[in-house]
């Protein structure tokens, strides 16, 4: 031990005894590293942190200063074993030896690892890596937003991507340092303001492959929360397919690297105008069937009519048969009762003495006049029967009943006439024929036979 030498006789003081023990001490145990589970963790407002280490038998005062402290990658937790590297000195206003750590890293697992899951933990409990906030890709974005280094291998590759599969979408490219002090809040800046441009669509946030280390920018809050936070869909790129960081939790599509990144955010162009081409294709198929049944509809349709045309056409030709059969009885009829009128007056010429000629001459004018009224009369009332028996024909011409202003309504596209409402439905389309033309109709309502 190298400590003081000091004569038997000298009186010491209790600081002075202390200051000698943390001196010995301080000199023997300037650097070591001590491996315990921490205890009575304290984090006061000071930024220090104070703790105990201990294992089965013994325990350890330590404390990490507010320097030491700040560039822990992450959180001290009760229960949680390390090992400290520091020197052994002595708090002299309790007399208490502890442990001054410089640095300690978790026993087991890296720092960056342990600080990895302590922060995922946290912002998966906040729901910031939930897939219900997570929003679907554009399928044609014009404006592609990147964040990534300007001189890394990761900006070319996208950049050839994007050109190759689609030339016509612009690309924003807002250059950033990956890694290094500072790297993450220069990437979250750039995320923000591009996330505030109108024209971005859709954005890939990334770098190429490295270490564990070389790639924690993308770990820090700051990152995740500005990917959250982004206005637009944001596609993660970090690293090669195996690295795995927040930012990939966090983005809205996870890329295993940064081409295929650019290959999520944009189509092929050729792929699509060829898709087009097959859709116009087909549509034009499709319009040229429709057009095909329609015509046979109306071919149809005009059949239909011509049948019709016919039918109203035998009826006339019936009508006038009938007018000319009315005419030939009539006359025949006027004929034959004026020879009987004829033979009549021959046989009383010849029977008759002068004065029954006389008084027949006499009455001869008036049975003529009274027959000559019964004739008119017959006549009449024949001709006022031959105008009933037409008026009765037009009355079951479908023509006149067209000219009526009624219509005969056809279901489409079965041509069947629709003679009751509950034979169609709402929204079905018939046809209603007039005296001139026709009319297509859809059907809004169908009405009971009792409503007006």
């Amino acid at each position: 031990m190298t400590g003081h030498t000091l004569p038997l006789p000298l009186l010491l003081s209790v600081s002075d005894v202390t200051r000698l023990i943390r001196d010995s001490l301080e000199a023997q145990f300037r650097d070591i590293w001590i491996e315990g589970e921490i205890t009575n963790l304290r984090a006061p407002s000071s930024g220090h942190l104070y703790f105990t280490l201990k294992d089965e038998q013994s325990q350890l005062r330590g404390v990490l200063f507010r320097s030491g402290a700040l560039r822990l990658r992450f959180a001290l937790q009760e229960g949680l074993t390390i090992v400290a590297r520091g020197r052994i000195s002595v708090y002299e206003p309790r007399g208490e030896y502890q442990l001054i750590v410089d640095s300690l890293e978790p026993k087991g697992v890296g720092a960056f690892q342990l600080a990895f899951e302590q922060l995922k933990e946290r912002l998966a409990r906040e729901g910031l890596f939930d897939d219900a906030r997570k929003r679907p890709l554009p399928p044609f974005p014009r404006t592609v937003g990147v964040v990534t280094s300007r001189t890394g291998a990761a900006v070319r590759d996208i950049v050839a991507v994007l050109r190759r599969r689609c030339p016509v979408a612009n690309i924003l490219i807002a250059p950033v340092p990956v890694q290094g002090e500072g790297a993450a809040e220069r990437i979250a800046d750039a995320i923000t303001t591009l996330s505030g441009m109108p024209q971005v669509e859709v954005m890939i946030v990334g770098r190429g492959g490295g270490a564990s280390e070389d790639l924690w920018a993308f770990n820090e809050e700051v990152v995740v929360r500005a990917i959250v936070q982004s206005k637009v869909p944001v596609v993660s790129a970090v690293g090669h397919e195996i690295d795995v960081t927040l930012a990939d939790f966090a983005a809205d599509y996870r890329a295993p690297t940064p081409s295929a990144a650019a290959e999520a955010v944009v189509p092929v162009l050729d792929e699509i105008v060829e898709r087009l081409g097959e859709t116009s294709n087909r549509l034009d198929r499709i319009v040229r069937t429709l057009l095909e049944m329609q015509r046979h509809r109306f071919e149809r349709s005009v059949g239909v009519m011509r049948e019709m045309r016919f039918r109203v056409q035998a009826h006339a030709q019936r009508l006038d048969e009938l007018r000319d059969g009315l005419t030939r009885t009539l006359t025949e009829r006027l004929t034959l009762l004026h020879r009987g009128m004829v033979e009549r007056q021959h046989a009383l010429l010849a029977q008759g003495p002068h004065r029954r000629i006389q008084t027949a001459l006499v009455v001869i004018p008036q049975l003529y006049k009274r027959l000559e009224q019964e004739t008119r009369r017959g006549l009449m009332s024949r001709r006022q029967a031959v105008a009933s028996y037409m008026m009765a024909l037009d009355a079951l011409s479908p023509l006149a009943i067209l000219s009526r202003g009624y219509s005969v309504i056809q279901a489409i596209p079965s041509g069947r006439i629709v003679r009751l409402a509950s034979e169609v439905a709402v929204g079905d389309v018939v046809q209603a024929r007039l005296a001139e033309g026709r009319l297509l109709c859809r059907v809004n309502e169908v009405l009971p036979p009792s409503m007006p």
